[in-house]
């Protein structure tokens, strides 16, 4: 059974401290793009797609082979990450080549892989 949360027992708001923390608080609408964009952290085959492209820049048959899936599997969901900015892509004649869009992408990863295994 889960416990409940502490509750306040005291009938006191901080006025002071929280009228700052509201003023700086960010739109309504960056914070919901911001649950938006880690979404996209919330799958598993995304989230390996992210790690094999911190290896080398990769076409879609080679995440493929790497994970064991199908292009079109491999496909979509390079499809999401593209879409939330978290990969790129450039042709060489016939075939797309995928990378990370930027060293944010990678900061992001291992600073949520780090705080998970400090458990």
């Amino acid at each position: 059974m889960a416990k409940d949360a502490p509750k306040c027992s005291c009938d006191t708001i901080h006025e002071d401290t929280v009228n700052d923390i509201k003023s700086k608080m960010p739109k309504d609408e960056n914070l919901y793009d911001l649950a938006e964009f880690f979404k996209v952290f919330g799958d598993t085959t995304r989230i390996k797609i992210i790690y094999v492209l911190f290896q080398s820049e990769l076409c879609v048959c080679d995440i493929a082979a790497l994970l064991g899936m199908t292009q079109s599997a491999i496909s979509h969901q390079l499809r999401v990450l593209k879409q939330a900015r978290l990969v790129k892509c450039r042709k060489d004649g016939k075939v797309v080549y995928y990378s990370l869009d930027d060293e944010h992408v990678q900061t992001i990863f291992n600073m949520g892989y780090a705080h998970i295994l400090e458990r």
